[in-house]
């Protein structure tokens, strides 16, 4: 009966997604993995899938998941064994068809010294976890990888990144690929937490996300709402689909954009957008870097001509533009490629990096068909899975690297110096 069930949720859904897109022939991806908790290793009140990420200049929001309920509180400290901080924070749940998920706990903990472990507990009944906080300015790391699922592959890039060293991880969306079988979101927060729990974790959402099916569960984005809940309010944003924070002491402004809500002039985000822009002062915040699911420029065969591409840029792209982003980072197509500074299709001194990083390891395989001859904006491409690592040095450069899942860490397969925007007197506004 549940496996009957469980197949008509993803026929449904696959139905629905595929005809939305252009199909192309993916090679096939390693087997995935389900992470399975014991009674034995769990009781009811035990967090799992415990992930974290950032509330302004000096918080943490700390989320985990109970199988019935239980505190929201979280006991945190400097030293192993010694809480001697605590903050307490909201429970929710949510339905979808006939899946109750577990109690949803999000609690807020800070202020927290920059660049510092602490050691904290979840509820009443938690073993002692750790986290580390970025550092308050230069030199910090992001890893970021899109479109992760949870197969073999998932588990090779998150080994990549795991020995990284990363400061703050940046996910343009497709987290779970549950297709609305929800205990595959369950599976994937018990793969992750891992990592999850030890950095912030900031995300997007991608297409596999919506999980609206019609007349049976009409509200898109009911999980990733439940379940990722990021920091739009701080930012002024109306929706957990888009938002921005900032890091290295304000030296990096990081916008989340949602390619599958509205977004024409018009629209709530594309005012939010506009509004979040005005306020960016580049002498002290010397980066900007945006991030979408659905990239603006891909000379892959697979997702060409979609909406969420052609009519987000022809939305947005000015914006971004006349701002001076520096780099803009795309999933969706499951490949590697880089983009020279480019704006309205032509290579632009003053316009951003475009890099697609959908290749995090996802069940649906690699987009492995390219447009011939390549576009002479297009630097570098590969169907490869792995994941990117953007260092920010100071203000005015950066270094980005692509590290292939089936080389060692230390192997670098792309790699490209940045300079700021904000720095290039010939960008100046």
């Amino acid at each position: 009966m549940v496996l009957g069930i469980r197949v008509r949720l993803v026929l449904a859904y696959a139905v629905l997604y595929f005809c939305s897109v252009h199909s192309y022939n993916r090679p096939p991806a390693r087997e995935n993995i389900s992470v399975f908790y014991s009674d034995d290793d769990h009781d009811s009140n035990s967090p799992e899938q415990v992930h974290i990420s950032l509330v302004g200049e000096d918080k943490m929001r700390i989320s985990w998941i109970t199988k019935d309920s239980a505190p929201a509180t979280v006991d945190y400290g400097l030293s192993p064994g010694v809480n001697g901080y605590s903050s307490s924070g909201t429970t929710s749940s949510y339905h979808y068809l006939m899946y109750e998920s577990g109690s949803i706990h999000d609690v807020v903990i800070g202020p927290l010294k920059p660049n510092t472990v602490y050691y904290y507990r979840c509820g009443v009944s938690s073993p002692e976890f750790s986290l580390k906080t970025p550092p308050a300015g230069f030199p910090i790391k992001f890893s970021v990888a899109g479109d992760l699922g949870q197969t073999g592959w998932t588990s090779s890039t998150l080994d990549h990144i795991f020995k990284s060293n990363y400061d703050i991880l940046l996910l343009p969306g497709d987290l779970s690929y549950a297709d609305a079988y929800q205990p595959s979101w369950d599976d994937f927060g018990r793969l992750v937490e891992p990592l999850a729990r030890q950095r912030p974790w900031m995300v997007t959402q991608g297409n596999h996300e919506v999980e609206k099916i019609p007349v049976v569960h009409t509200r898109p984005f009911t999980a990733f709402n439940a379940r990722w809940r990021m920091p739009y309010e701080e930012s002024g944003s109306d929706s957990n689909l888009y938002y921005s924070f900032d890091a290295a002491a304000r030296g990096i402004h990081v916008i989340m954009l949602g390619s599958y809500t509205d977004f024409g002039p018009d629209s709530t985000q594309y005012k939010w957008l506009e509004s979040d822009l005005s306020k960016v002062d580049r002498n002290k915040t010397p980066w900007i870097v945006v991030l979408i699911h659905a990239p603006w420029y891909n000379s892959n065969t697979a997702h060409q001509d979609e909406p969420e591409s052609n009519d987000m840029k022809a939305a947005m792209e000015g914006l971004l533009y006349r701002a001076r982003v520096d780099v803009v980072f795309a999933g969706h197509v499951h490949a590697y490629e880089r983009f020279t500074r480019v704006y309205s299709d032509k290579a632009d001194n003053c316009g951003p990096v475009h890099i697609t990083i959908g290749d995090g390891g996802n069940r649906e395989g690699l987009a492995t068909k390219y447009i011939d001859p390549k576009p002479e904006i297009s630097v570098f491409r590969e169907a490869s899975f792995g994941h990117g690592q953007l260092e920010v040095a100071n203000a005015s450069h950066a270094h980005w690297t692509w590290h292939r899942n089936q080389d060692d860490e230390v192997i670098v397969s792309d790699s490209l110096w940045l300079r700021s925007l904000s720095s290039d007197p010939a960008c100046k506004l």
